[in-house]
């Protein structure tokens, strides 16, 4: 790989995803795009760069090649028992029954679906209008993710409640209910193109995204999810990221949990704490 193809990957990658690859990531890339040019039996990446930009169809391969999908079921446990234990008990007081939660970097669907097995005993009624939204740039893992089947060894952290309820065994491993499952729709999204979704947005999960993008490319898809969100919705994102110095309109209420500020005030998150406190 020369310094040039390099150059090339970057620019395109930057442009199609908004992820930064510095010169720090020139093995990784390397290693990962080497699959597609034995894949394609080309001879070095002079020839890649050239058919990436003269074949469409491989510019999708080559955005898959870099995503990075690491995920696991109820990773950050503290995201889904703050969603078990203070947010669903207020979320049962509405009188709309209308809930919408968005999962914007789902990978292989550990994270809806550990979002649908969290909400799933508060909300099981018919009353309620329950839609877990699973979005994500790389279309191999969405297709994982819609099939609901994983390894037995990576539930080993799961709470019996959910293992008996949710899963089912099978001799491949194990595989999400249905009725676990009905709640989820899984699509393709690129967070840097036009979203199709109107909101609003009762929760948002952006989790060890935002690490791969420049500040720029942070601040204006935040702001994206600010417009998203409900009053008094909630944006969950990783544990190494924060939205300080890119976004004024949030106010920090929990460990990497941020609501919407509301006319500079963070009213609604008030009178959540004077619920919760009695």
């Amino acid at each position: 790989m020369t310094k040039q193809n390099f150059d090339f990957i970057q620019s395109l990658a930057y442009e199609e995803t908004g992820i930064v690859l510095p010169e720090r990531k020139k093995h990784m890339v390397y290693s990962r795009l080497s699959r597609r040019l034995r894949h394609l039996g080309l001879k070095n990446f002079n020839q890649y760069c050239e058919h990436v930009q003269s074949e469409p169809s491989e510019l999708m391969n080559f955005v898959n090649a870099l995503t990075t999908n690491l995920t696991a079921f109820f990773r950050e446990e503290h995201h889904f028992d703050y969603l078990d234990k203070e947010i669903a008990p207020l979320w049962r007081r509405r009188r709309n029954k209308r809930l919408r939660v968005w999962s914007s970097a789902c990978s292989t669907g550990e994270e809806p679906y550990s979002i649908a097995m969290t909400l799933a005993d508060h909300f099981a009624g018919a009353e309620w209008d329950l839609k877990i939204l699973a979005t994500d740039l790389d279309t191999n893992v969405l297709n994982k993710a819609a099939k609901g089947c994983y390894s037995e060894e990576s539930i080993t952290g799961l709470p019996d409640r959910y293992r008996e309820k949710y899963i089912k065994m099978t001799p491949n491993g194990i595989q999400m209910k249905p009725s676990i499952q009905k709640n989820i729709h899984f699509k393709q999204l690129n967070l840097l193109q036009k979203w199709p979704m109107t909101g609003p947005f009762d929760v948002i999960f952006c989790r060890n995204v935002l690490i791969y993008f420049d500040n720029e490319t942070k601040a204006k898809i935040i702001a994206k999810f600010r417009k998203l969100l409900a009053p008094d919705g909630l944006l969950f994102i990783g544990h190494s990221e924060t939205l300080t110095n890119l976004s004024d309109e949030f106010e920090l209420i929990g460990q990497t949990i941020y609501q919407p500020l509301q006319g500079g005030h963070a009213k609604v998150h008030g009178e959540r704490k004077k619920a919760l406190t009695g």
